[in-house]
């Protein structure tokens, strides 16, 4: 892992999102087609800023994926995930070879089956994921299953990541947050080439500290990714406050 510490999440996202772009490229430019995974949340706000200003990327070679959605949320509610990546990005960028959304509003196994059918046919080159306040990754709660090879899972939603999602203000209380989402699963995220992982806030730190320093289990779902042959982490001051001074030392600090 390739650890990086900025000052400030403006200074990740201008980072991340230049390596996902580099990345991008050089997918097209050797099998000419990009596959990439985009997440969402607050954490992912500057690094998808930087992506879309990013410079000689062919969006017509790219194919989108993303990595959960609530089960039973309209696209029109404010915490939609499929509403916040067209928004955000799809908007903003040239048309995309092809956009594949989690509509969690249709039968979620079926909505599972007919995503996995498509993502297996499109080895993913470039994922950008972040880590929630409980560890989690993508909305694989602690603890997580390391073991479905399935793409696309249902998952349970722990309290710990509801009280989240309702404090970072996408629902005004915690029982209008979803109990089940459809999660991209952790072995399907580390089959991805490259891994650009942002966590910006000191509401991080714990979950940081816990999945880098500690040994890989499913109690810490992000410590997975440990074991990644090529994942660049980018932390700001905030959120690798709590790791040792050793750990620190080991990061590249801009």
């Amino acid at each position: 892992m390739k650890l990086h510490i900025f000052s400030d999440p403006k200074n990740i996202g201008q980072a991340s999102g230049s390596l996902a772009a580099e990345h991008i490229k050089q997918a097209i430019q050797s099998k000419g087609q990009a596959n990439i995974i985009l997440a969402t949340g607050t954490s992912q706000f500057e690094t998808l800023n930087q992506l879309i200003q990013e410079k000689d990327i062919d969006w017509s070679k790219v194919v989108l994926f993303h990595l959960d959605e609530y089960i039973g949320l309209s696209i029109s509610h404010p915490a939609s995930f499929r509403k916040y990546l067209t928004e955000r990005f799809i908007q903003l960028v040239s048309d995309l070879q092809a956009v594949n959304l989690i509509n969690g509003e249709k039968d979620a196994q079926a909505e599972c089956q007919r995503l996995n059918e498509i993502i297996l046919q499109h080895p993913i080159d470039v994922a950008l994921v972040g880590i929630g306040e409980n560890g989690h990754l993508a909305f694989n709660d602690p603890p997580a299953n390391f073991e479905t090879k399935d793409p696309y899972i249902v998952v349970q939603l722990d309290e710990a990541c509801r009280k989240q999602q309702m404090g970072e203000g996408w629902f005004p209380s915690l029982e209008d947050v979803p109990q089940q989402a459809i999660s991209m699963s952790i072995q399907h995220i580390m089959a991805s080439k490259k891994i650009i992982c942002s966590v910006p806030d000191f509401r991080k730190a714990e979950a940081v500290k816990n999945c880098l320093e500690n040994e890989v289990s499913p109690w810490f779902p992000a410590s997975i990714l440990q074991k990644h042959t090529d994942c660049s982490m980018y932390l700001d001051q905030h959120s690798a406050e709590l790791l040792s001074s050793d750990y620190r030392k080991q990061a590249f600090n801009a």
